[in-house]
């Protein structure tokens, strides 16, 4: 049993006949060396390339010594690389080789090693995997068990037993297998291991060395036991009957198989007798068996070595010779069928030694006990997401960076080759396998503007997950300000404190905190059907681009286990990743020359804190221009660096305030159009906007605006 549990590779290992279906190791017969691939991501401006390598190799594994219909589940490691449905887990070419007479070679095999030096292995089931990935299993080719499809169903004893000695054997036993392999030292062996199983015995058929398998009585010939060899009077020796001590008999009887219901996994199942004796024995075979048709077997094997103890011997004159070993008589004048356990014949007198013939034990009932199977999780479809979002790192991004999230519609997907283009598909660019499966959706029902200032306690999204398993989870306070549950709705990249299911995938997500890390402009411009991400660091791929991708279209392709073609998606490169976040706070000083100063707070892209903000680093510095609009009218004013411009009397729009007392100018409105500080009407106000002209991104949305 050990040896089919156990894969191997060694010169000369025995093939198995395989019967009805079984689980086997194989032995690999063909093998390439290791082909590494390499895909290099990194490199923009100021930051190292990295690259990762990847490896695969094609190798074949010779199953039976027999033709087989098919290959049902395959365990990797006593994991599951292909599923029920035949869907493979992990990314690799399969092809079955069912061991037909007119099998022909294998076109990968052939290819490096030439037709000529290819056999097809006629008669011999076998598979071949082409290009199976191995980071899986640590770069190597892993350990592999088949589920062998030999026969459609069960298959009898007596069928196995004819086919194992080439027809040399027939008849019929009531015991049929799930699945059987043979193996062993000879077919002797075999057979022998298929009649103990089975509590079946031989009998010769008279027709040269062909036998006959059997597990009941037959033809039942009559033999009379006078006491007294035929023909020789009182001189004939007496009655035989010899029984050996019980304790010669096991106490317990244990059976090895394999148990289909616990993937094939090796299974015991044990009985007991009463009465004396301490001796236990136990019995594997190679076959699968249900857990009650494994206790009835060991009832029945028990149930035998206790009535074999029982011999009687009767003898006959040449009359005996037409009895054979295997054969059924009856004695007369006493009960039941003995079996001929051996025939003697001397000095002209023929002795038969019987035993008594056991009846078929009932059916038992019997338990597999606690069943941990495998785990066989469909993989699905690869849905993928790309966005751009501002640095979540401490410190600023030297080039624009772009994150990729992915998942599947099946609980069973782990990851996709990624690739992408900056021309359009001219040319793609290997990115190495996605991260973790990510937490990707759709946005059913957008939440209303909000300050990005506040807790939004009223707004509420609406998201619809990819799958029903997904799961989103609560934050507290100090979860949320640690970063917790941060995740890119539309363009907006939000925080929520509570997700409540609602069923069928959808979550209502409310406590938010929105336009997190300076996306405030993206505030109440999503739509029903925007992608939802949940952003996390294990989840979450990221490609650092070149400075020139920026204003450009990145075409984003995924290739999962699953995928029949490649997932793609598009993203216009805007340059969030290294746009410094708006500033804040603007305010005005009027002097009394009728100037103007203006003054406000930058927020830095170093070490983005969720609330408030914080002085911006000098590495972060990005030069700013100052413009005023009345009306529709808009004019630069000046372009600064730091977060202070001194505006001359000649530079202020026609509507800002008149020359006032040297203070801070704020009157908030009244709603009257009068200002609060006076009864005086408020001058035509004008807008001040500062905008941000980094050296990544030369034109850019007003970042923060005062009047």
């Amino acid at each position: 049993m050990t040896e089919l549990a156990v894969q191997t590779s060694s010169y000369g290992s025995q093939m198995p006949k395989l019967f009805g279906t079984m689980r086997v190791a194989g032995t690999v017969i063909w093998a390439t060396d290791l082909i590494e691939s390499r895909a290099t991501s990194g490199g923009g401006k100021g930051q190292p390339s990295v690259s990762t390598y990847s490896y695969a190799a094609s190798f074949a594994v010779l199953l039976s010594a027999r033709p087989v219909l098919g290959i049902g589940r395959i365990w990797a490691e006593g994991k599951l690389l292909r599923g029920a449905g035949g869907d493979f887990k992990t990314a690799t070419g399969f092809r079955l080789h069912t061991g037909g007479k007119d099998q022909a070679v294998d076109p990968l095999i052939a290819a490096a090693e030439g037709g000529g030096m290819t056999p097809a292995h006629r008669g011999c089931a076998y598979v071949v995997f082409e290009g199976m990935a191995l980071a899986d299993y640590g770069n190597r080719i892993p350990s592999l068990t088949f589920e062998v499809i030999a026969d459609p169903g069960p298959v009898p004893v007596a069928a196995i037993a004819q086919d194992v000695s080439d027809g040399g054997v027939s008849g019929a036993v009531a015991l049929a297998l799930d699945g059987f392999a043979a193996a062993g030292g000879s077919v002797g062996a075999v057979l022998a291991a298929l009649a103990e199983a089975s509590g079946a015995w031989f009998v010769s058929a008279g027709d040269g060395d062909a036998l006959v398998m059997r597990d009941a009585a037959g033809p039942v010939a009559g033999v009379a036991d006078a006491g007294v060899v035929e023909g020789q009077g009182e001189a004939g020796s007496r009655r035989t009957r010899t029984v050996a001590a019980i304790e010669t008999v096991p106490r317990t009887m244990t059976l090895g198989y394999y148990d289909a219901a616990r993937d094939y996994q090796a299974g015991l199942q044990r009985v007991a007798r009463p009465g004396a004796g301490v001796r236990d024995a136990r019995i594997d075979v190679a076959a699968v068996i249900d857990a009650g048709t494994a206790k009835t077997i060991a009832t029945g094997l028990l149930a035998r070595a206790e009535t074999a103890r029982v011999r009687r011997t009767v003898r006959l004159g040449l009359s005996g010779l037409a009895l054979v070993p295997g054969g059924c008589v009856e004695i007369a004048g006493e009960p039941g069928v003995w079996r001929i356990v051996e025939t003697r014949v001397e000095a002209m007198v023929t002795s038969l030694v019987l035993t008594p013939l056991t009846p078929a034990p009932l059916p038992m009932r019997g338990s597999s006990g606690r069943i941990v199977g495998a785990a066989d999780a469909l993989i699905g479809t690869t849905r993928i997401a790309a966005f751009e979002t501002p640095g979540l790192e401490d410190a600023p991004l030297a080039a624009p960076r772009l994150s990729v999230a992915a998942t599947g519609t099946g609980a069973g997907w782990r990851h996709a080759a990624l690739l992408y283009s900056l021309d359009d598909g001219a040319s793609w660019i290997a990115a190495g396998a996605s991260a973790a499966p990510a937490t990707i959706g759709t946005i059913a029902v957008v939440a209303g503007p909000a300050p990005a200032t506040l807790t939004d306690w009223a707004g509420a999204f609406e998201v619809v997950l990819v799958r029903g398993d997904l799961v989103l989870t609560d934050a507290d306070a100090a979860a949320l300000d640690a970063g917790a549950n941060l995740a890119m709705a539309g363009g907006e990249l939000i925080q929520f404190g509570r997700a409540t299911p609602l069923g069928g995938g959808r979550w209502r997500l409310t406590q938010l905190l929105r336009g997190r890390r300076g996306t405030e402009a993206a505030i109440g411009t999503q739509a029903p059907g925007d992608g939802f991400v949940l952003i996390s660091a294990d989840s979450v791929r990221t490609i650092d681009l070149p400075v020139a991708a920026i204003g450009g279209t990145v075409r984003v392709m995924a290739s999962g286990v699953g995928d029949a073609v490649p997932v793609e998606t598009r993203l216009v490169l805007a340059g969030a990743s290294v746009l410094p976040p708006s500033p804040v706070g603007l305010r005005a000083t009027i002097a009394a020359d009728g100037g103007a100063t203006l003054r406000w707070t930058r927020r830095s892209r170093a070490g983005c804190a969720p609330r408030g903000a914080i002085p911006t680093a000098r590495a972060d510095a990005a030069m700013l221009h100052v413009a005023a609009r009345c009306s529709r009218n808009a004019a630069r004013l000046a372009d600064v660096q730091p977060p202070l411009a001194a505006l001359r009397t000649c530079n202020r729009p026609p509507a800002f305030p008149p020359a006032a007392p040297p203070a801070a100018m704020h009157h908030p409105p009244n709603g009257s159009g009068r200002s609060a500080a006076g009864g005086s009407p408020r001058p035509r106000p004008a807008r001040l906007a500062i905008r941000h002209r980094s050296r990544y991104v030369p034109e850019q949305r007003d970042d923060v605006k005062g009047e």
